[in-house]
């Protein structure tokens, strides 16, 4: 009876430590991309301080160019850059509770083996 308690908390366990690593791959991605997005947003605001302010820019949507002043395009890759940075302050937090939720879920799993040793044989003897 017990035994079968153990393994349906293994399977708990197992369980929840999937999806909080998913989860966790999941943000450390999104913060790969907003850090790719706001490199972009700076490089081309650098590129943009080194023209001159007459000079005609184009901003692209799509397939198209549309005709900015240099001061729009600026304005717009500072916000950009201004929003990445809070999105990867947003995702960093998350990412520090996702990985203490799996110290925790580890922490749960190594007490579960030490209580019910045969549960530990079981699962080394499985074939992954």
């Amino acid at each position: 009876m017990a035994d079968e308690g153990n393994r349906t908390a293994f399977l708990e366990i197992q369980s929840r430590m999937i999806e909080t690593t998913a989860k966790l791959k999941q943000v450390q991605n999104q913060m790969r991309n907003k850090e790719g997005e706001k490199k972009r947003a700076f490089l081309t605001l650098e590129e943009l301080r080194q023209l001159p302010d007459d000079t005609n820019v184009y901003k692209s949507i799509g397939r198209m160019f549309v005709l900015e002043t240099k001061a729009t395009l600026m304005t717009e890759q500072e916000n950009k850059m201004k929003d990445s940075e809070a999105s990867i302050t947003s995702l960093q937090s998350s990412k520090e509770y996702l990985e203490k939720q799996i110290a925790e879920v580890e922490s749960n799993l190594r007490e579960l083996l030490q209580h019910d040793p045969g549960l530990a044989r079981q699962i080394m003897s499985m074939n992954v």
